[in-house]
């Protein structure tokens, strides 16, 4: 008896399905499964091999019910504008207990066995009394949901910067911790308005080629690495990851590019970090502006860039 990977609910959530006996289901399938939150809609995404199953963090299991129907599609029709309307309800509710919290979606269980609210909230919530207004008033079972930003825009947000539907809302079921450090080996700006996606947190898709570039440095010799290339000695300063390629500045001071397979040998390795050099550099460049014009003021946008930058290292 086959399984499937069907993914259900409104997060997106994934899990391993099984069939009754002779029945097969293709990748976009829509069903009507029973899940451990009650009956709801799936879709298939593909058949659950072993390979599938052992990618996937502690998967929940159900079983697979039928295709969707007709009758299915106009019931989903009526929730949809029923979900609407509870949305609207919960939200006059919270108002009137003045709770401090932010309503994000409601999530309407096809079977009728609960309703979902999503909402955001700084600190600990006691929605007792909210709770128990809801099950009166809908007569069915109310689950209170917490989530983060980044959850709130896989509920919510529709197209990235990109142009694309975002990553979170599509195709990724799970969202992998992203750090400053993944941008900054990769290049990418440090202004956190073009690298913030629309939960205001870094771009998922930062992390996509981290591991590729984390390789592909392991391959050259550090910042500050002393060197031995065929045009002589030389000191690393900076790399070109993507390209192969190192920065050198040689014993005449002059500035060349070799690539990582003519680096003959590494003479001293570096630590790979240019914040001394940074500051030296920042050092010399403010002493030699002081000379030049002591009283000119200085420029708002590189004292904001340095602020970004900044703040980035830190």
């Amino acid at each position: 008896m086959p399984k499937y990977v069907v993914r259900h609910g409104v997060m997106r959530l994934l899990g391993v399905f099984s069939t009754r006996a002779g029945e097969a289901y293709g990748r976009g399938v829509p069903v009507i499964a029973r899940t451990s939150r009650g009956l709801e809609t799936g879709e298939v995404l593909c058949e659950a091999t072993e390979h599938v199953v052992s990618t996937m963090d502690d998967p929940k299991h159900g079983q697979i019910l039928r295709q969707q129907n007709d009758e299915d599609v106009g019931e989903l029709r009526r929730m949809l504008e029923q979900q609407q309307q509870e949305h609207e309800i919960c939200k006059q509710r919270i108002a009137e207990l003045q709770l401090d919290m932010q309503l994000v979606d409601v999530e309407h269980l096809y079977g009728g066995e609960r309703i979902v609210v999503y909402y955001l909230a700084e600190d600990r919530v006691d929605f007792r009394q909210l709770v128990k207004n809801l099950a009166k008033e809908f007569q069915t079972r109310i689950e209170m949901c917490q989530i983060g930003v980044r959850d709130e825009a896989k509920l919510l947000a529709d197209y990235g910067d990109c142009g694309k539907p975002v990553c979170c809302n599509t195709h990724l079921s799970e969202m992998p911790p992203v750090s400053m450090r993944m941008a900054k080996l990769q290049k990418a700006t440090l202004d956190p308005s073009k690298i913030s996606g629309r939960c205001g947190r870094l771009k998922c898709c930062l992390r996509y080629e981290y591991n590729t570039y984390q390789d592909l440095q392991k391959e050259l010799p550090p910042v500050g690495s002393e060197i031995l290339t065929k045009q002589g000695k030389g000191r690393v300063l900076a790399q070109e990851i993507l390209a192969s390629q190192v920065l050198v500045v040689g014993e005449d001071s002059q500035r060349f590019v070799v690539s990582g397979a003519d680096v003959l040998t590494i003479l001293k390795r570096g630590s790979g970090s240019r914040s001394k050099s940074r500051k030296r550099a920042a050092g010399t460049a403010k002493n030699e502006e002081s000379s030049q014009d002591a009283q000119s003021p200085s420029n708002p946008e590189n004292n904001q860039s340095d602020k970004d930058e900044l703040t980035a290292d830190e």
